[in-house]
């Protein structure tokens, strides 16, 4: 991944808060950990590589386009079980289940991160919410892997267990995180942002 004079603001009415200005960061990891305290802009340089967010200025190459996101907040559908969350991604991408293979690869994947598929998300734990909303990310055909603190909640145990799973993918991840343990079980890059 290769960043050169990105540049970015959020705008609050007449005030403009300036995240990056000229930034420009280089990593040949294939997983890459962004580091730093914060409101540092972790979160903010994720959703810009996720085109979620467009710069003022400067460019991003040698990342893949298509990426699947973990966002911060698990963004689950509470009336779903969690094989429904995870099969979402098939309405995400207007096939609509079309997809046989999903349904397999969605049970499969809660299962090796130790969830029941019909269990609901309302009678989930924050961590078990964390990991449905990473099985969701691991079922989207992507090239890239987007996750953003995708160990919160997690105990070093399950911690470990997603890192191997997202290290088993073989594609271009980066994540956010604050721990350095994270990024030691991930075999990260680390990229340090202030």
């Amino acid at each position: 991944m290769k960043i050169e004079n990105l540049c970015f603001s959020y705008f609050d009415g007449a005030d403009e808060k300036k995240v990056f200005d000229g930034l420009n960061l280089q990593s040949d990891a294939r997983i890459i950990c962004l580091m730093g305290p914060s409101g540092c802009g972790k979160t903010t340089l994720l959703h810009i590589l996720a085109g979620i967010l467009k710069t003022c200025g400067g460019t991003v190459s040698d990342f893949p386009e298509r990426c699947s996101v973990m966002f911060q907040e698990d963004r689950l559908l509470p009336w779903l079980n969690a094989w429904g969350n995870v099969v979402l991604v098939d309405k995400a991408t207007k096939r609509i289940r079309r997809n046989p293979d999903l349904n397999d690869k969605a049970s499969a994947l809660l299962k090796e991160l130790g969830l029941d598929p019909a269990m609901p998300i309302s009678s989930m734990s924050g961590g078990m919410k964390r990991r449905v909303a990473l099985a969701r990310a691991l079922a989207f055909e992507a090239d890239a892997l987007i996750l953003d603190e995708p160990f919160k909640g997690l105990d070093e145990k399950l911690m470990k267990q997603c890192a191997s799973l997202i290290a088993a993918q073989g594609k271009p991840v980066i994540v956010s995180t604050h721990s350095e343990a994270e990024a030691r079980a991930l075999g990260a890059g680390i990229v340090r942002l202030s």
